[in-house]
């Protein structure tokens, strides 16, 4: 009998030690590592070979590789499309993540029972029971006739009977739960978790099976389990949402079929998810009186522009330390950003409270929405309401100097197609033709910023 193997794995890296340590001297995490029994593989080469789908290993050179595009087929929302790179890739492995109750199960059993009206796929479920899962697809209406079910969590049977159904795309719900009969910890810990999501991304690339694996979260938001599980697999997506909100977001953090900062949007109804063809309508949501504090920015997800307002508030503080408080962008930028305010434009917030929120549940990743802020935080600091029709981007450097960003047109030509009639940009941004019905001015310090409102 072979003797079963130990290894120590650290949580939150995934890195291998041979002896239990306090610190993780890859991540530097202290106490998340663990002590894993491995069981002894039957074989080494029928268990690791053909890992990424050839049929046989053979040196080739780069220009004999054959260059033929794999068909992507569409999985019935536009904005999942949009996400995963313009579809679904046979033989693909892909990792959807999101809190609790965020919709991750109910969109994907929308997903395959439209799927499964044009072709075979498969749905595994391992958390929940079928009747559960049909009860599910009858309160939203779904046609049910066609999708095939199965419950189960090992993973060598699932791969068995999936071979055999040979369905073009098979959701397992959730990796968490899968595991494998010769690795001795539970379902759930690092080495399961590890070892499931590789057995069955090498499963989707031999037999050209699409695979899209729910994954669930830690409390900071990231996907739980090692990080080896993101390394695996091909795309990594995030539904999220605020549990008082009805839109979901969907992001894309890893993708090797397309970009990595496509954003979808979806509303929670009664009937299930329903995609949002224009976020930014949404987002303009503003209310007709016009206050202080509030402006419209235009962020670029991905492959569209993306009209989102920004509030900020500015309040005398009664703390020796005022707050700085963000909402939806990183509140170290913030501090920065009214460094160089109160150097290069003589307004100091030193002793105020500033609070900055961005609108509708938007994660701001990139240095465009930094004029906006400020000139937000202006607006609020004099109590002078900026122009309804005003929309504003450009990124703020140290020097007080205002960059250009990446789509400037393109951004200018969405604002002027939701009617705002004014825009603020950097100099390198302005159109060479004028846009229509839209007056550009384009500035190249901060202080011009700042006379252009007055």
């Amino acid at each position: 009998m072979a003797k079963n193997k130990t290894a120590y794995v650290c949580n939150d890296c995934g890195a291998d030690f041979m002896r239990w340590q306090g610190q993780c001297s890859e991540c530097g995490a202290w106490n998340t590592i663990t002590e894993v029994r491995l069981g002894p593989a039957k074989d080494k080469n029928s268990r690791f070979g053909g890992y990424a789908g050839a049929a046989a290993a053979k040196v080739l050179r780069l220009d004999e590789v054959d260059l033929q595009d794999v068909p992507r087929f569409s999985s019935g929302f536009t904005e999942l499309d949009r996400v995963l790179g313009g579809g679904i890739v046979p033989g693909s492995a892909v990792l959807i993540g999101g809190s609790p109750g965020a919709g991750k199960s109910t969109l994907l059993l929308q997903m395959m029972c439209g799927l499964a009206e044009q072709g075979n796929a498969l749905y595994v479920t391992g958390e929940e029971s079928l009747q559960q899962v049909a009860l599910r697809a009858n309160r939203l209406g779904l046609p049910t006739g066609k999708l095939r079910m199965l419950a189960e969590t090992n993973v060598e049977t699932i791969c068995h009977l999936a071979q055999q159904e040979k369905p073009r795309l098979m959701v397992i719900d959730s990796i968490q739960v899968m595991q494998m009969a010769d690795i001795q910890s539970a379902p759930g810990s690092v080495s399961q978790v590890r070892e499931s999501a590789a057995y069955l991304t090498r499963f989707a690339k031999q037999h050209n099976i699409a695979v899209i694996m729910v994954g669930h979260v830690t409390k900071d938001g990231s996907l739980a389990g090692p990080k080896v599980l993101e390394h695996c697999i091909d795309c990594s997506i995030l539904l999220d949402g605020d549990a008082d909100s009805r839109y979901r977001t969907l992001r894309g953090n890893k993708n090797r079929f397309g970009a990595v900062n496509e954003l979808g949007v979806f509303a929670m109804t009664g009937q299930g998810m329903k995609e949002v063809k224009n976020p930014s309508a949404i987002f303009l949501s503003r209310t007709e009186d016009v206050q202080s504090g509030s402006i419209v920015m235009v962020l670029w997800e991905g492959t569209r522009p993306l009209l989102v307002e920004i509030q900020g508030l500015v309040d005398h503080s009664p703390l020796n330390n005022p707050r700085r408080v963000t909402v939806g962008m990183e509140q170290n930028r913030i501090a920065m950003l009214l460094a160089v305010m109160h150097r290069h434009a003589g307004l100091q917030m030193a002793d105020q409270d500033v609070f900055v929120n961005v609108v509708g549940g938007i994660r701001v990743q990139e240095t465009s929405a930094d004029l906006a802020t400020l000139l937000a935080l202006v607006s609020s600091f004099r109590n002078k309401p900026l122009p309804p029709d005003l929309v504003v981007f450009g990124e703020v450097g140290l020097s007080g100097e205002i960059r250009p960003v990446p789509s400037g047109q393109e951004r200018l030509r969405e604002a002027a197609k939701h009617g705002f009639k004014r825009a603020i940009v950097p100099k390198a941004n302005c159109p060479k033709e004028p846009i229509e019905g839209m007056q550009v001015t384009g500035i190249g310090r901060l202080s011009e910023a700042l006379e252009a409102l007055d």
